[in-house]
Formats: C-alpha cells, structure tokens, sequence
C-alpha cells in the first residue's frame, strides 16, 4: 500500500531533532503517511510557511500571525521560555536601559525573538543576520548587540560576550507567563481527519523522546551547534518538556497575549484568531 508524502520542516537544532527522533527514525509507526523531514533555518521556514510550502511545518510564533489563514496550531510541539528566551548579547557595556538606537542583528523579522525585543524597545535599529552568524558578527564588533536563539543561549561567552537582558526572563516579570518562541502548524486544506492524525503521530513521537532520553540525546548531539553532550541535555531540557506535548491553558493564553500585544504594537498589521488543533484540547 502507498503512503501519503507528508513534509515536516523544522530547524536543524537538537531540540527539534530530540522532539522528532522517533518519527525519523521509525520508532513510531507513521501509519499511512511517509515523513520526509525537511531542515531549514526558522525565518525560512516562516517565509516559506506564507506560501503554504509545507504540510507541517515549525514556524516562530510570531510567524504565526501571518500564516493563520492557511495552518493552524498544533497542540503539540511549542517552544516556550519558562522565564528564559532569546538573550540580547554584545562585547560592548550595553544594558537594558540604553538599547534605544542601538544597531542590532536580529535572526528573522518573522521570530519571535524579534518581536519580543521590538515588545520591549521598539526604538532599537535592527538588521538581519542568519542565526548562526549573529555571534560571530557580533563579536567582531560590526553591530552593537544581537539577537541569539538556539544553542547560542548556551555558548556566547565562547564568543567573548556577555548578555544584556533575557527576553524571556523581561516577558515573565511583565506577563507572568512563558514567553512563546515557536510551535508546530499544520496546512488546513488537508482536512480534520489527516489533521488529527498527524497531531497524534507528532504528539507519540515527542512522547517517546521524553520517555527514551538517552536514546533521543545521542541522536540530537549531532544537530547540536557546538555543544557538548551535557549542553544538549540542558538545552533540550529547556524546550522539549511537558509543555511541548502540551501548551496548556497557561501556555495557549500567552500565546494569544503575545500576538494581541504586538497588534498592540503596530507590529503585526491585524488581529490573530489563534486556532489549537490536537486530540488533547478537542
């Protein structure tokens, strides 16, 4: 019997490879669909996600807001910072309070990381750097700040810098809750009942990961961006956990907060009717 191609794209970082490790590497039973796991970058997957490319696909939250017609939200597979996120880096005495006019890298216009410092100082200038040159531009002194998301968190002292603030830490002092980074969404002219399973297929594989970890570890470390092997633990540790099987009410409300604030904002040109799809809150 033939299966149905199904792509899911994701970054190529070891938490999206810990929370897809047993779709892609057979340990979960795809039933009709074959998975074909494509890697990319996340703002490219934000702008590859506005003409619909993928069946699923992993998009900043941000991102989202551009996209609602066509996919919804998976209840599976968020990203969310407990009190911690995207750090603002720099080799310079930068703080918090003196970030307005600085000239600033940031990952993607479409991330969350984005959103979240315009949130907090809206005044910075900010340019676009592919994430995995942010440090090192950075570092080099050919901006003042940036931006750095993934495994960078963990590492930017290798670098020679040293944080300015933790956008994740600021939206907690200011909301309570965790800061949204980046969630699964899945093509709506699929129809409910591929949609359905699909978001259980996700939903076993996260699962299994959480519930085979050392096995999943050792498959994530060789996406890891230099790291070693007890950084891969702690980074996964940060964003695949209970709330990525699950947002949560928590988690679902600072989403839609995140959203509704940068409409706020000016940022995000309209309002956002954020859908959930997943077994779990049906």
């Amino acid at each position: 019997m033939s299966r149905e191609k199904i792509r899911i794209a994701h970054s190529p970082d070891s938490d999206d490879a810990f929370m897809f490790y047993g779709l892609a590497t057979d340990k979960i039973d795809p039933g009709p669909f074959e998975f074909e796991h494509v890697l990319k970058d996340i703002e490219t997957l934000n702008q590859a996600a506005l003409q619909g490319r993928y069946e699923v696909s992993a998009v900043s939250i941000h991102g989202y807001a551009y996209i609602a017609d066509r996919y919804a939200l998976l209840n599976s597979g968020a990203s969310m910072g407990e009190n911690y996120g995207p750090k603002v880096v720099s080799k310079y005495r930068l703080n918090s309070e003196n970030l307005a006019g600085s000239k600033v890298a940031i990952p993607g216009i479409r991330t969350s990381a984005y959103l979240a410092l315009n949130l907090f100082q809206p005044e910075c200038k900010c340019v676009v750097v592919p994430f995995d040159q942010i440090m090192d531009l950075v570092s080099k002194g050919g901006v003042d700040a940036g931006v750095i998301i993934h495994e960078g968190q963990l590492v930017y002292r290798d670098y020679g810098l040293r944080e300015v603030m933790d956008l994740g830490r600021w939206w907690f002092s200011e909301t309570g809750l965790p800061l949204p980074l980046g969630g699964n969404v899945i093509r709506r002219d699929l129809g409910l009942p591929k949609i359905h399973q699909i978001s259980e297929l996700i939903y076993k594989s996260i699962q299994f990961s959480l519930q085979h970890r050392e096995e999943a570890l050792n498959y994530a470390l060789q996406f890891g961006e230099g790291i070693d092997p007890g950084q891969a633990d702690r980074f996964v540790g940060m964003y695949v956990n209970d709330r990525t099987l699950d947002y949560g009410e928590e988690g679902r409300k600072a989403v839609r907060l995140f959203l509704g604030k940068g409409v706020k904002s000016g940022l995000i040109p309209h309002q956002v009717e954020v859908e959930f799809v997943g077994e779990s809150v049906l």
